[in-house]
Protein backbone atom coordinates (compact mmCIF):
# COMPACT_ATOMS: atom_id res chain seq x y z
CA UNK A 1 0.00 0.00 0.00
CA UNK A 2 3.01 2.18 1.15
CA UNK A 3 4.60 1.71 -2.34
CA UNK A 4 1.18 2.57 -3.93
CA UNK A 5 0.74 5.72 -2.42
CA UNK A 6 4.12 7.07 -3.23
CA UNK A 7 3.80 6.06 -6.81
CA UNK A 8 0.44 8.01 -6.47
CA UNK A 9 1.80 11.32 -5.62
CA UNK A 10 5.21 10.76 -7.93
CA UNK A 11 2.57 10.66 -10.77
CA UNK A 12 0.77 13.89 -9.07
CA UNK A 13 3.53 15.59 -8.73
CA UNK A 14 4.62 14.82 -12.26
CA UNK A 15 1.73 15.41 -13.86
CA UNK A 16 1.43 19.11 -12.05
CA UNK A 17 4.90 19.93 -12.67
CA UNK A 18 4.28 19.26 -16.80
CA UNK A 19 1.08 21.36 -16.40
CA UNK A 20 3.13 24.08 -14.99
CA UNK A 21 6.08 23.69 -17.30
CA UNK A 22 3.06 24.08 -20.00
CA UNK A 23 1.92 27.56 -18.64
CA UNK A 24 5.33 28.93 -18.58
CA UNK A 25 5.95 28.09 -22.04
CA UNK A 26 2.13 29.32 -23.24
CA UNK A 27 3.05 32.72 -20.96
CA UNK A 28 6.38 32.80 -22.82
CA UNK A 29 5.23 32.08 -26.23
CA UNK A 30 2.74 34.89 -25.64
CA UNK A 31 5.27 37.52 -24.06
CA UNK A 32 6.85 36.80 -27.49
CA UNK A 33 4.29 37.32 -29.75
CA UNK A 34 3.12 40.48 -27.76
CA UNK A 35 6.73 41.82 -28.15
CA UNK A 36 7.10 40.97 -31.67
CA UNK A 37 3.64 42.37 -32.60
CA UNK A 38 4.92 45.85 -30.54
CA UNK A 39 8.27 45.83 -32.30
CA UNK A 40 6.50 45.46 -35.87
CA UNK A 41 3.87 48.16 -35.17
CA UNK A 42 7.14 50.57 -33.34
CA UNK A 43 9.09 49.49 -37.07
CA UNK A 44 5.73 50.72 -39.02
CA UNK A 45 5.60 53.65 -37.24
CA UNK A 46 9.04 54.77 -37.29
CA UNK A 47 8.81 53.97 -41.34
CA UNK A 48 5.66 56.02 -41.19
CA UNK A 49 7.17 58.63 -39.53
CA UNK A 50 10.71 58.57 -41.95
CA UNK A 51 8.12 58.62 -45.04
CA UNK A 52 6.02 61.52 -43.81
CA UNK A 53 9.90 63.27 -43.15
CA UNK A 54 10.27 62.16 -46.73
CA UNK A 55 7.49 63.43 -47.97
CA UNK A 56 7.42 66.78 -46.41
CA UNK A 57 11.30 67.53 -47.41
CA UNK A 58 10.29 67.47 -50.73
CA UNK A 59 7.14 69.35 -50.75
CA UNK A 60 7.97 71.86 -48.16
CA UNK A 61 10.87 74.31 -50.28
CA UNK A 62 14.37 74.87 -48.54
CA UNK A 63 14.46 77.87 -46.98
CA UNK A 64 17.69 79.75 -48.56
CA UNK A 65 19.44 83.21 -46.52
CA UNK A 66 18.06 85.86 -48.28
CA UNK A 67 20.15 88.49 -50.01
CA UNK A 68 19.34 91.91 -47.65
CA UNK A 69 18.24 94.49 -49.97
CA UNK A 70 19.50 98.04 -49.61
CA UNK A 71 16.71 100.59 -49.58
CA UNK A 72 18.64 103.38 -50.71
CA UNK A 73 16.78 107.10 -49.64
CA UNK A 74 19.57 110.57 -50.45
CA UNK A 75 18.01 114.58 -51.45
CA UNK A 76 20.13 113.71 -54.05
CA UNK A 77 18.04 110.73 -55.06
CA UNK A 78 15.37 112.18 -57.73
CA UNK A 79 14.28 108.68 -59.08
CA UNK A 80 14.16 105.20 -58.93
CA UNK A 81 13.82 102.71 -62.25
CA UNK A 82 12.38 99.20 -60.57
CA UNK A 83 10.96 96.44 -62.52
CA UNK A 84 13.65 93.88 -63.24
CA UNK A 85 13.49 90.53 -61.68
CA UNK A 86 16.91 90.16 -61.58
CA UNK A 87 20.37 91.95 -61.12
CA UNK A 88 21.35 94.70 -63.65
CA UNK A 89 24.28 94.33 -66.00
CA UNK A 90 23.96 97.64 -67.99
CA UNK A 91 22.31 100.83 -69.04
CA UNK A 92 22.72 103.67 -71.60
CA UNK A 93 20.75 106.55 -72.42
CA UNK A 94 20.05 107.70 -75.79
CA UNK A 95 21.05 110.48 -78.25
CA UNK A 96 18.02 112.46 -78.23
CA UNK A 97 17.93 112.52 -74.41
CA UNK A 98 14.77 110.94 -74.31
CA UNK A 99 15.04 106.85 -73.09
CA UNK A 100 17.04 104.95 -70.77
CA UNK A 101 17.31 101.50 -71.98
CA UNK A 102 18.46 98.53 -68.88
CA UNK A 103 19.54 94.94 -69.24
CA UNK A 104 19.49 91.89 -66.74
CA UNK A 105 20.83 88.74 -66.29
CA UNK A 106 17.19 87.64 -66.14
CA UNK A 107 17.09 88.01 -70.33
CA UNK A 108 14.95 91.49 -70.16
CA UNK A 109 15.13 94.05 -71.63
CA UNK A 110 13.64 97.39 -70.51
CA UNK A 111 13.27 100.74 -72.47
CA UNK A 112 12.38 103.66 -69.77
CA UNK A 113 10.85 107.33 -70.59
CA UNK A 114 13.37 110.08 -69.00
CA UNK A 115 10.64 112.90 -68.51
CA UNK A 116 8.98 110.60 -65.96
CA UNK A 117 12.61 111.33 -63.83
CA UNK A 118 11.26 112.85 -60.70
CA UNK A 119 7.98 110.82 -60.66
CA UNK A 120 7.21 108.07 -57.99
CA UNK A 121 6.66 105.24 -60.69
CA UNK A 122 8.09 104.70 -64.11
CA UNK A 123 6.87 103.32 -66.94
CA UNK A 124 8.63 101.42 -69.32
CA UNK A 125 8.46 99.19 -72.46
CA UNK A 126 9.69 95.41 -72.14
CA UNK A 127 12.02 93.40 -74.59
CA UNK A 128 13.28 90.14 -74.08
CA UNK A 129 16.84 88.35 -75.25
CA UNK A 130 15.91 85.11 -76.94
CA UNK A 131 17.72 81.99 -75.81
CA UNK A 132 20.56 84.42 -73.94
CA UNK A 133 20.88 87.60 -71.75
CA UNK A 134 22.71 90.56 -72.69
CA UNK A 135 25.72 92.02 -70.76
CA UNK A 136 26.51 95.53 -72.17
CA UNK A 137 23.60 98.21 -74.18
CA UNK A 138 24.41 101.00 -75.89
CA UNK A 139 22.04 103.03 -78.41
CA UNK A 140 22.23 104.03 -82.24
CA UNK A 141 23.10 107.53 -82.81
CA UNK A 142 19.08 107.99 -84.15
CA UNK A 143 17.88 106.53 -81.15
CA UNK A 144 15.73 103.98 -82.73
CA UNK A 145 17.40 100.92 -82.32
CA UNK A 146 20.50 99.56 -79.95
CA UNK A 147 22.99 96.98 -79.78
CA UNK A 148 23.81 94.31 -77.30
CA UNK A 149 26.46 92.02 -76.17
CA UNK A 150 25.21 88.65 -76.03
CA UNK A 151 26.51 86.35 -73.15
CA UNK A 152 26.73 83.02 -74.72
CA UNK A 153 27.12 83.32 -78.13
CA UNK A 154 29.57 86.12 -77.30
CA UNK A 155 28.48 88.29 -79.94
CA UNK A 156 26.57 91.17 -81.27
CA UNK A 157 22.70 91.74 -81.81
CA UNK A 158 20.49 94.63 -83.22
CA UNK A 159 17.86 95.47 -81.75
CA UNK A 160 14.93 97.66 -83.26
CA UNK A 161 12.63 99.70 -81.68
CA UNK A 162 8.93 100.26 -83.00
CA UNK A 163 6.22 102.98 -82.27
CA UNK A 164 2.50 102.98 -82.13
CA UNK A 165 0.17 105.10 -84.21
CA UNK A 166 0.56 108.21 -81.96
CA UNK A 167 4.15 107.97 -81.83
CA UNK A 168 4.70 106.84 -78.57
CA UNK A 169 6.60 103.61 -78.26
CA UNK A 170 6.01 100.18 -79.38
CA UNK A 171 7.59 96.90 -79.57
CA UNK A 172 11.16 95.41 -79.29
CA UNK A 173 12.18 93.03 -81.82
CA UNK A 174 15.32 91.00 -82.84
CA UNK A 175 16.80 92.21 -86.44
CA UNK A 176 20.24 90.85 -86.73
CA UNK A 177 23.17 88.90 -85.04
CA UNK A 178 26.80 89.43 -85.83
CA UNK A 179 28.92 87.05 -86.79
CA UNK A 180 31.36 85.33 -83.65
CA UNK A 181 34.88 86.42 -84.47
CA UNK A 182 35.89 87.18 -80.63
CA UNK A 183 37.65 84.18 -79.17
CA UNK A 184 37.45 85.97 -75.67
CA UNK A 185 34.50 87.07 -73.84
CA UNK A 186 33.36 90.58 -74.73
CA UNK A 187 33.60 93.15 -71.84
CA UNK A 188 32.02 96.50 -73.55
CA UNK A 189 30.87 98.04 -76.87
CA UNK A 190 30.04 100.94 -78.39
CA UNK A 191 28.70 103.00 -81.65
CA UNK A 192 30.24 105.78 -83.01
CA UNK A 193 27.80 108.68 -82.96
CA UNK A 194 28.72 109.62 -86.39
CA UNK A 195 26.91 106.40 -86.86
CA UNK A 196 29.97 105.13 -89.29
CA UNK A 197 31.06 102.06 -87.10
CA UNK A 198 30.63 99.74 -84.22
CA UNK A 199 33.11 99.02 -81.38
CA UNK A 200 33.56 95.25 -79.35
CA UNK A 201 36.29 94.80 -76.80
CA UNK A 202 37.06 91.28 -75.64
CA UNK A 203 39.09 90.61 -72.01
CA UNK A 204 42.11 89.27 -73.94
CA UNK A 205 43.90 91.97 -76.51
CA UNK A 206 41.22 92.12 -78.80
CA UNK A 207 39.41 95.36 -80.59
CA UNK A 208 37.49 94.87 -83.97
CA UNK A 209 36.12 98.18 -85.30
CA UNK A 210 32.40 96.86 -87.62
CA UNK A 211 30.57 98.29 -90.24
CA UNK A 212 27.07 98.87 -88.80
CA UNK A 213 26.00 95.73 -91.28
CA UNK A 214 28.39 93.81 -89.30
CA UNK A 215 31.58 93.70 -92.05
CA UNK A 216 34.54 94.51 -90.30
CA UNK A 217 36.46 96.99 -90.79
CA UNK A 218 39.74 96.35 -88.35
CA UNK A 219 41.04 94.46 -85.79
CA UNK A 220 43.58 96.06 -83.29
CA UNK A 221 46.10 94.37 -80.89
CA UNK A 222 46.35 96.56 -77.88
CA UNK A 223 49.33 94.85 -76.39
CA UNK A 224 48.41 95.46 -72.56
CA UNK A 225 48.32 91.65 -71.82
CA UNK A 226 44.52 91.98 -71.72
CA UNK A 227 41.95 94.42 -71.58
CA UNK A 228 40.15 96.01 -68.64
CA UNK A 229 37.97 98.29 -70.48
CA UNK A 230 37.60 99.59 -74.27
CA UNK A 231 35.48 102.18 -75.40
CA UNK A 232 34.14 104.57 -78.21
CA UNK A 233 34.34 108.59 -77.55
CA UNK A 234 31.30 110.35 -77.64
CA UNK A 235 32.71 112.64 -80.48
CA UNK A 236 32.65 109.63 -82.21
CA UNK A 237 36.10 109.66 -83.84
CA UNK A 238 38.01 107.88 -81.40
CA UNK A 239 38.14 104.36 -79.67
CA UNK A 240 40.35 103.74 -76.48
CA UNK A 241 41.41 100.75 -74.02
CA UNK A 242 43.11 99.96 -70.80
CA UNK A 243 44.48 97.20 -69.34
CA UNK A 244 47.27 95.74 -67.36
CA UNK A 245 49.75 98.11 -68.22
CA UNK A 246 49.60 101.97 -67.12
CA UNK A 247 48.57 103.56 -69.60
CA UNK A 248 45.52 104.21 -71.78
CA UNK A 249 45.91 103.96 -75.48
CA UNK A 250 43.55 106.03 -77.56
CA UNK A 251 42.99 105.13 -81.85
CA UNK A 252 41.57 107.30 -84.36
CA UNK A 253 39.28 105.88 -86.88
CA UNK A 254 39.87 107.79 -89.86
CA UNK A 255 37.30 107.77 -93.43
CA UNK A 256 37.31 109.62 -96.18
CA UNK A 257 34.82 112.98 -97.13
CA UNK A 258 32.46 110.66 -98.89
CA UNK A 259 32.46 108.02 -95.90
CA UNK A 260 34.63 105.24 -97.05
CA UNK A 261 36.61 103.38 -93.97
CA UNK A 262 40.38 104.26 -94.53
CA UNK A 263 42.46 103.03 -91.30
CA UNK A 264 42.71 102.79 -87.70
CA UNK A 265 45.71 104.40 -86.44
CA UNK A 266 47.51 105.47 -83.11
CA UNK A 267 46.33 108.90 -82.11
CA UNK A 268 47.83 109.23 -78.45
CA UNK A 269 47.92 107.81 -74.88
CA UNK A 270 47.31 108.37 -70.95
CA UNK A 271 50.48 108.17 -69.26
CA UNK A 272 51.07 108.74 -65.63
CA UNK A 273 49.50 105.96 -63.41
CA UNK A 274 51.95 103.43 -62.06
CA UNK A 275 49.75 100.57 -62.01
CA UNK A 276 46.81 98.90 -63.99
CA UNK A 277 44.15 101.08 -65.29
CA UNK A 278 40.43 99.78 -64.24
CA UNK A 279 38.71 102.50 -66.05
CA UNK A 280 38.18 105.87 -67.99
CA UNK A 281 35.66 108.00 -69.86
CA UNK A 282 35.58 111.24 -71.93
CA UNK A 283 33.84 114.54 -71.61
CA UNK A 284 30.77 115.21 -74.76
CA UNK A 285 34.13 116.21 -77.47
CA UNK A 286 36.57 114.49 -75.96
CA UNK A 287 38.49 117.33 -74.93
CA UNK A 288 39.20 116.47 -71.45
CA UNK A 289 38.97 112.63 -70.13
CA UNK A 290 39.38 110.82 -66.55
CA UNK A 291 41.19 107.36 -65.56
CA UNK A 292 40.90 105.25 -62.17
CA UNK A 293 43.81 103.25 -61.81
CA UNK A 294 44.87 99.78 -59.54
CA UNK A 295 47.74 102.59 -57.68
CA UNK A 296 44.81 103.98 -55.78
CA UNK A 297 44.60 107.17 -57.77
CA UNK A 298 42.78 108.78 -59.93
CA UNK A 299 43.59 111.47 -63.22
CA UNK A 300 42.16 114.36 -64.80
CA UNK A 301 43.24 115.10 -67.96
CA UNK A 302 43.03 117.55 -70.89
CA UNK A 303 42.90 116.33 -74.31
CA UNK A 304 42.55 118.93 -76.85
CA UNK A 305 45.53 118.58 -78.20
CA UNK A 306 47.44 118.29 -82.11
CA UNK A 307 47.93 114.88 -81.87
CA UNK A 308 49.19 114.64 -85.29
CA UNK A 309 52.00 116.57 -84.28
CA UNK A 310 53.14 114.51 -81.46
CA UNK A 311 51.61 117.10 -78.93
CA UNK A 312 50.87 114.84 -75.63
CA UNK A 313 47.96 114.79 -73.36
CA UNK A 314 48.59 117.22 -70.26
CA UNK A 315 47.56 115.82 -66.78
CA UNK A 316 45.86 118.43 -64.86
CA UNK A 317 45.72 116.76 -61.43
CA UNK A 318 45.51 113.64 -59.51
CA UNK A 319 42.93 112.44 -56.71
CA UNK A 320 42.92 109.56 -53.83
CA UNK A 321 40.35 106.71 -55.06
CA UNK A 322 37.88 106.51 -52.28
CA UNK A 323 38.07 102.86 -51.83
CA UNK A 324 41.11 100.02 -53.10
CA UNK A 325 39.03 98.02 -55.23
CA UNK A 326 37.76 98.23 -58.87
CA UNK A 327 36.38 101.36 -59.95
CA UNK A 328 34.14 103.04 -62.61
CA UNK A 329 34.49 106.45 -63.61
CA UNK A 330 32.15 108.79 -65.61
CA UNK A 331 32.48 112.58 -66.64
CA UNK A 332 29.93 114.58 -67.45
CA UNK A 333 29.27 116.12 -70.98
CA UNK A 334 30.42 119.52 -69.59
CA UNK A 335 33.60 117.82 -68.05
CA UNK A 336 33.33 120.03 -64.86
CA UNK A 337 32.09 116.47 -62.95
CA UNK A 338 33.83 113.69 -62.36
CA UNK A 339 32.19 110.64 -60.75
CA UNK A 340 33.49 107.88 -59.16
CA UNK A 341 31.84 104.17 -58.07
CA UNK A 342 33.34 101.55 -56.41
CA UNK A 343 31.73 98.56 -54.51
CA UNK A 344 28.54 100.70 -53.49
CA UNK A 345 29.78 103.53 -53.18
CA UNK A 346 29.38 106.81 -55.34
CA UNK A 347 31.73 109.94 -54.81
CA UNK A 348 31.37 113.27 -57.27
CA UNK A 349 34.08 115.38 -57.48
CA UNK A 350 34.61 118.71 -59.01
CA UNK A 351 36.71 118.60 -61.86
CA UNK A 352 37.43 122.32 -61.63
CA UNK A 353 39.40 121.67 -58.80
CA UNK A 354 39.45 117.79 -58.09
CA UNK A 355 37.69 118.68 -54.64
CA UNK A 356 35.37 115.69 -53.05
CA UNK A 357 31.81 117.73 -53.01
CA UNK A 358 29.49 114.63 -51.94
CA UNK A 359 29.53 110.56 -50.82
CA UNK A 360 26.95 108.82 -51.03
CA UNK A 361 27.30 105.32 -48.76
CA UNK A 362 25.44 102.04 -49.08
CA UNK A 363 23.86 103.03 -52.64
CA UNK A 364 23.43 99.07 -53.30
CA UNK A 365 23.63 95.82 -51.34
CA UNK A 366 25.51 94.18 -53.97
CA UNK A 367 28.09 96.11 -56.25
CA UNK A 368 27.76 98.79 -58.62
CA UNK A 369 27.63 97.81 -62.17
CA UNK A 370 27.00 100.74 -64.31
CA UNK A 371 27.98 104.41 -63.83
CA UNK A 372 26.86 107.17 -66.61
CA UNK A 373 25.68 111.32 -66.89
CA UNK A 374 22.60 111.80 -68.91
CA UNK A 375 23.22 114.21 -71.80
CA UNK A 376 22.38 117.54 -70.13
CA UNK A 377 24.63 116.53 -67.10
CA UNK A 378 21.76 117.01 -64.50
CA UNK A 379 21.83 113.74 -63.21
CA UNK A 380 23.91 110.88 -62.63
CA UNK A 381 22.38 107.57 -63.22
CA UNK A 382 23.71 104.65 -61.37
CA UNK A 383 23.19 100.82 -61.53
CA UNK A 384 23.20 98.04 -59.20
CA UNK A 385 20.95 94.92 -57.64
CA UNK A 386 17.89 95.18 -59.54
CA UNK A 387 17.28 99.09 -60.22
CA UNK A 388 18.67 102.15 -61.58
CA UNK A 389 19.00 105.33 -59.18
CA UNK A 390 18.81 108.87 -60.58
CA UNK A 391 20.79 111.08 -58.75
CA UNK A 392 20.81 114.85 -58.96
CA UNK A 393 23.86 116.65 -60.07
CA UNK A 394 24.57 118.98 -57.78
CA UNK A 395 28.49 119.22 -57.93
CA UNK A 396 28.20 120.09 -61.54
CA UNK A 397 25.84 123.48 -60.94
CA UNK A 398 28.45 124.80 -58.39
CA UNK A 399 31.18 124.18 -60.68
CA UNK A 400 29.29 125.57 -63.19
CA UNK A 401 28.38 128.72 -61.00
CA UNK A 402 32.19 128.75 -60.25
CA UNK A 403 33.00 129.10 -63.60
CA UNK A 404 30.38 131.53 -64.53
CA UNK A 405 31.75 133.56 -61.92
CA UNK A 406 35.24 133.81 -63.66
CA UNK A 407 33.34 134.57 -66.99
CA UNK A 408 31.40 137.12 -65.48
CA UNK A 409 34.77 139.15 -64.77
CA UNK A 410 36.56 138.33 -67.92
CA UNK A 411 33.36 139.29 -69.77
CA UNK A 412 34.08 143.43 -71.28
CA UNK A 413 30.84 143.97 -72.90
CA UNK A 414 27.43 144.30 -71.07
CA UNK A 415 24.99 142.14 -73.47
CA UNK A 416 27.69 139.29 -72.48
CA UNK A 417 27.89 140.08 -68.71
CA UNK A 418 23.68 140.13 -68.91
CA UNK A 419 23.42 136.14 -70.68
CA UNK A 420 25.58 135.33 -67.90
CA UNK A 421 24.09 136.62 -64.91
CA UNK A 422 21.21 135.10 -66.56
CA UNK A 423 22.85 131.48 -66.54
CA UNK A 424 23.80 131.97 -62.98
CA UNK A 425 20.22 132.76 -61.88
CA UNK A 426 19.06 129.85 -63.48
CA UNK A 427 22.01 127.35 -61.85
CA UNK A 428 21.32 129.09 -58.74
CA UNK A 429 17.49 128.35 -58.86
CA UNK A 430 17.61 124.80 -59.77
CA UNK A 431 20.24 124.33 -57.23
CA UNK A 432 17.93 125.88 -54.41
CA UNK A 433 15.35 123.48 -55.74
CA UNK A 434 17.67 120.42 -54.76
CA UNK A 435 19.49 121.45 -51.55
CA UNK A 436 16.81 123.76 -50.50
CA UNK A 437 16.17 122.98 -46.32
CA UNK A 438 12.55 121.56 -47.10
CA UNK A 439 14.16 118.83 -48.79
CA UNK A 440 17.01 118.18 -45.48
CA UNK A 441 19.80 118.13 -48.00
CA UNK A 442 22.77 118.32 -45.70
CA UNK A 443 26.49 118.03 -47.77
CA UNK A 444 28.31 115.37 -47.19
CA UNK A 445 31.42 117.77 -47.47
Amino acid sequence: MEVESTVSAIAVTAAVGAVVLLLVLLCSIGRKSIKEEDKNETEEKEEKVTLMEKTSKKTRPVQRPRKTQVSFSHPLLASSLKGHSSPILSFDLSPNGKYVITVAEDRSIMLWNTKDFGQKENKFVRGNVELDHATKVKFTPDSKAFIVSLANLNTIRVFRIGKKEDGSLGNISAAQDFPKKHKADIINIGVASNGRFIMTCSSDTCIIVWSIKGDILAEIDTHQMNNSYGAVSPCGRFVASSGFTPDVKVWEVCFSKTGDFQEVKRAFELKGHSAGIFCFCFNNDSTRMASVSKDNTWKYWDTNIQYNLGQDSYLLFTGKLPGSGPCLVALSPDGRTVAIGTENLICLYNAQNGKDEERLENVYSGLLTALEFDITGQYLLSAGDKHVHVLHNVTGYKAALADLREKELKATGAAMKERIRQQMNEARDALQKITGDANGFVESK
